[in-house]
């Protein structure tokens, strides 16, 4: 019995770690696959440096996205594109007042 009550404080930050730590990166990381893979030419989005741009085409080839801005055509990996900057950018502006 006093086995069990030694591994206790144990299994218990074990679980507040899984429910506050592991589990919503692991939420984030699904939601920001999909974001991904449902891009699609003409979306409007945000690098994660900042960069600020139009999508108008694909590379399969180089797992990458080709992005128009005022500096050009530029190529970026499809995992430097901001999931959370880019549903920002593409809200409706009645939703950005509140």
């Amino acid at each position: 019995m006093e086995q069990i009550t030694g591994l206790l404080p144990l299994l218990l930050i074990f679980v507040v770690l899984y429910f506050f730590m592991i589990r919503p990166q692991m939420k984030r990381q699904k939601e920001e696959k999909k974001f991904i893979e449902e891009l699609k030419k003409g979306d409007k989005v945000v690098t994660k440096s900042g960069m600020h741009g139009k999508i108008v085409d694909f590379s399969e080839k180089l797992n990458a996205v080709i992005i128009e801005s005022g500096a050009g055509k530029l190529t970026f990996d499809k995992s430097s594109i901001s999931n959370e900057l880019s549903q920002a950018l593409n809200k409706p502006k009645e939703e950005k007042k509140k």
